[in-house]
C-alpha cells in the first residue's frame, strides 16, 4: 500500500493535465455563442446549427477515440500518453481558427463549423485517454480519489483562467452595438439608420476581433504548457489496473457488457440531466447577463466570481463527501444551487445580489465538476468484480459518460440559440425584445432548474453508496 502512495508532485502534475479541456471549454461555453452572434455577425439561425452541430461531432469522438485507444499497442511511454502528446500541437492550432474572423462573405459558417469539429476531435484525443490515466496512476481507491480532488481543483482552476483570460482582454475592448431604428414602418430610414452605426463602429468591431484572438493565442500556450507539465511528471503504470486473472477481451464485447452494468447506467442518467443543466446556464449566462439585466460591461467579471468561488470550495466537498458520502454530497452539492438560480431570475436587476448568487452558484458548480469524475472509478471497480476475466475497458467508461452528456449538451444549445432567434434575437442589438428577456430568462433559471430536480430523482437508483464501496475495495484487494 505504501508502494501505491503517489506524491504530491505526482498529483499536482496529473491534475495540470486537466487545464487545457477546462480553459478551453470554458472560453468556448461562455463566449461562443455571444461571438457568433455579435462579433462574426452570424445569423442565430446558423449559429444554431454550428453549435449544435459541433457539440454533437465532439459527443460521437469519444467513443470513437475509445474505440482506438482500447485497440492501442503499450508504448515505452504507456498507451494513453502518446494519444496525448500528439494532439496537443494541432489541436491549438484548430482553437485559435475558431477566434478568427475570414474575409469571406459565403463561407463563414462553414469555416466555424469545420475548425469548431475539427478542435472537438483533437481535444477529444487529449482529454479520454487523459480521463482514463485516473485508473493507471495507482490501483488504490484513496490514491485516486486524492488525486482526483487535485485534478478537479486544478480543473475548476482552469476554468476561472478561461474564463479570465477570455472575460479580460475581451472586456477590456468595448463590442459595438447598433441601437434598435425608431421608424421600424418605415424600411428605407431602418437601413440607412443601420448603415450609418456599422460605419461608425467598424473600427471598433476590429478591435473587438483583435482582443478574441490574442486572449486565443494565451490559451493556447497555457494549453501546451500543461500539456507538457503531464507528459513529463506522470508515469501511466500498466500494473495499476490490472487483476491476477486479467485476459484481453475486444472492444465491442466490452462496450456490451459496460452498457450491461446497472451501476454504470444509473450513474450516468443521474448526471446527464444535472450536467446538462449547468452546461445550459453556461451558454446563455452571457447573454442573459448581457441583455436581460443589462451588465454589458459587468457580466465577465460575473462570470469570474462564479468560477473564483467553485475554485475555494472543492476542497470542502472533497472533505464533505469524505465524511458523508458520495450520494449525500450530490443531494446537498447539486440541489443548493436552485435556489439561486430562481432568485437571479425572480428579482429585479441588481449587480449586488447578481454577485452574491454567483458567488452561491459557484459553490454548487464545484460539486458538479467534482463527483461525477470521483465515482466513475468506483463503478469501474464494482465491474472489474463481477467481470474479473474482462479488462482494457477503461476508455470506454470514461468517453461513454463524456459521449452522452455532451450529445445532451449540444441538443440543449442548439435549441436554446434557435429559440432566441424565434423570439426576435436582434444581432448587435444593444438591447433586446421582451421575449427574448423572458425567453433568456427560462434558459438559466427555469429549465436548469426542472433538469436539476429530475437528475436528483434518478440519482436515487445509483447502488453504490459507502458501505458497498467499502466492500468493493476489500474484494478487489483479494483479487489482486
Amino acid at each position: 500500500e505504501n508502494r501505491e502512495r503517489l506524491s504530491v508532485c505526482s498529483k499536482l502534475c496529473y491534475a495540470v493535465g486537466g487545464a487545457p479541456y477546462q480553459i478551453t471549454g470554458c472560453a468556448l461555453g461562455f463566449f461562443l455563442q455571444i461571438y457568433l452572434l455579435d462579433v462574426a455577425q452570424l445569423d442565430p439561425f446558423y449559429a444554431s446549427i454550428i453549435l449544435f452541430v459541433g457539440r454533437a461531432w465532439d459527443a460521437i469522438t469519444d467513443p470513437m477515440v475509445g474505440f482506438f485507444i482500447s485497440k492501442t499497442s503499450w508504448t515505452r511511454v504507456g498507451r494513453l500518453m502518446p494519444w496525448i502528446i500528439f494532439s496537443t500541437p494541432f489541436a491549438v492550432t484548430a482553437y485559435i481558427l475558431i477566434w478568427f474572423v475570414p474575409d469571406i462573405s459565403r463561407g463563414q459558417v462553414m469555416w466555424y463549423l469545420f475548425f469548431y469539429c475539427i478542435f472537438q476531435t483533437l481535444v477529444t484525443c487529449f482529454h479520454v485517454p487523459y480521463s482514463a490515466l485516473t485508473m493507471f496512476i495507482s490501483r488504490e481507491q484513496s490514491e485516486r480519489d486524492s488525486a482526483t480532488a487535485y485534478r478537479m481543483t486544478v480543473e475548476v482552476l482552469g476554468s476561472v483562467l478561461g474564463t479570465a483570460i477570455q472575460g479580460q482582454i475581451v472586456g477590456k475592448v468595448d463590442t459595438p452595438c447598433v441601437e434598435s431604428p425608431l421608424f421600424i414602418s418605415k424600411p428605407n430610414s431602418s437601413v440607412a439608420m443601420e448603415e450609418l452605426n456599422m460605419t461608425r463602429d467598424t473600427g471598433s468591431l476590429t478591435d473587438t476581433r483583435n482582443a478574441y484572438m490574442i486572449a486565443a493565442g494565451v490559451i493556447g500556450g497555457l494549453y501546451i504548457l500543461c500539456a507538457i507539465i503531464l507528459s513529463l511528471g506522470v508515469r501511466e503504470r500498466r500494473e495499476s489496473s490490472q487483476l491476477q486473472s486479467d485476459e484481453p477481451g475486444s472492444f465491442f464485447q466490452g462496450l456490451k457488457l459496460v452498457m450491461n452494468h446497472g451501476a454504470y447506467i444509473k450513474l450516468i442518467a443521474g448526471f446527464l440531466f444535472t450536467s446538462l443543466a449547468f452546461m445550459l446556464l453556461e451558454g446563455n449566462f452571457a447573454l442573459f447577463c448581457t441583455y436581460t439585466l443589462g451588465f454589458r460591461n459587468e457580466f465577465h467579471n460575473i462570470l469570474l466570481a462564479i468560477m473564483l468561488s467553485a475554485t475555494l470550495t472543492i476542497p470542502l466537498w472533497q472533505w464533505f463527501l469524505t465524511r458523508f458520502g458520495k450520494k449525500t454530497a450530490v443531494y446537498v452539492g447539486i440541489s443548493s444551487a436552485i435556489p439561486f438560480l430562481i432568485l437571479v431570475a425572480v428579482l429585479d436587476s441588481n449587480l449586488i445580489v447578481t454577485y452574491i448568487v454567483a458567488v452561491a452558484a459557484g459553490i454548487s458548480v464545484a460539486a458538479a465538476f467534482l463527483l461525477p469524475w470521483s465515482m466513475l472509478p468506483d463503478v469501474i471497480d464494482d465491474f472489474k468484480l463481477q467481470h474479473p476475466d474482462s479488462h482494457g475497458h477503461e476508455a470506454i467508461f470514461f468517453s461513454f459518460y463524456v459521449f452522452f452528456t455532451k450529445f445532451a449538451s449540444g441538443v440543449s444549445l442548439g435549441i436554446s440559440t434557435l429559440s432566441l432567434d424565434f423570439a426576435g434575437y436582434q444581432t448587435r442589438g444593444c438591447s433586446q425584445p421582451s421575449e427574448v428577456n423572458i425567453t433568456l430568462k427560462m434558459l438559466v433559471s427555469a429549465v436548469p432548474v426542472g433538469l436539476i430536480l429530475l437528475g436528483l430523482l434518478l440519482f436515487k437508483l445509483y447502488p453504490i453508496d459507502e458501505e458497498k464501496r467499502r466492500k468493493n475495495k476489500k474484494a478487489l484487494q483479494d483479487l489482486r
